[in-house]
């Protein structure tokens, strides 16, 4: 089985509660799953979270929308994830964090399929290493088996943290998917910021159509309609080292 696992927590350190911060009156979270139910490679979602009681009302949108939930620890991330995809029987795993609520659902079925016909050369595709896309439409998919041996030897304090640094500091096989036009160095559409959520809140609430999901070259066309929206998280966006 294939499915989404989706990392959320609420106890966010930069800006807290974020995931349930509405945009065109729903919460970011509601966003990210509209669109990654019109994913046609995906045959579950999962939400993991954390058991802090901070977390309680993800669970509590989470069962109010109809999405599997699992909670596990709070700082042993890789654990939660492990345990997450185990307790839903997935046999290819798709890793998205709950700050990416502009996920593309095309994107995201192009990485499926590729991943699907190559896994045994492969054991983790991945768009954010490094980075070209916008940040925000990074995910990263992988195997049960390779989770499974990341799990088990991973050791490292950030390793255990964070789900994918094990892949590529142990030297798994990693396939980066990447895309030309290196919209990394001038669009940002993730959320970690205030400004960050103003930019999302901005994008949602100038294309959100009931039953008309917009694309990311629709996302495109609107900021370079708006430069203001993109504007707001500039200061956020690295230098472009023009050397290299």
């Amino acid at each position: 089985m294939t499915g989404a696992i989706i990392q959320a927590r609420m106890n966010s350190n930069r800006l807290p509660g974020k995931v349930l911060m509405e945009a065109a009156g729903r919460p970011m979270l509601a966003h990210l799953l509209d669109r990654l139910e019109r994913c046609e490679t995906l045959e579950t979602i999962v939400v993991a979270t954390s058991t802090n009681d901070l977390d309680d009302s993800i669970c509590e949108f989470g069962r109010s929308r109809g999405i599997k939930v699992f909670r596990g620890s709070e700082t042993d991330v890789l654990d939660r994830y492990y345990q997450a995809a185990r307790h839903a029987g997935l046999d290819v795993i798709v890793r998205i964090t709950a700050d990416c609520p502009l996920i593309d659902p095309f994107l995201v079925d192009q990485m499926v399929s590729w991943f699907l016909a190559n896994h045994r050369h492969w054991d983790l595709v991945t768009n954010r290493h490094p980075l070209t896309f916008p940040d925000g439409l990074d995910l990263d998919v992988m195997s049960m088996e390779a989770l499974d041996h990341v799990w088990r030897n991973a050791s490292e304090p950030h390793q255990r943290e964070h789900t994918i640094p094990f892949f590529w500091e142990s030297g798994m096989r990693v396939y980066n998917w990447e895309d030309p036009r290196l919209l990394f160095w001038s669009q940002r559409w993730t959320l970690d910021y205030p400004e960050d959520y103003e930019v999302i809140r901005g994008i949602i609430e100038g294309l959100d159509r009931p039953g008309e999901p917009f694309t990311t070259e629709q996302i495109l066309a609107f900021v370079a309609a708006h430069p203001e929206v993109s504007a707001l998280n500039a200061k956020y966006i690295p230098i472009r080292n023009n050397a290299n």
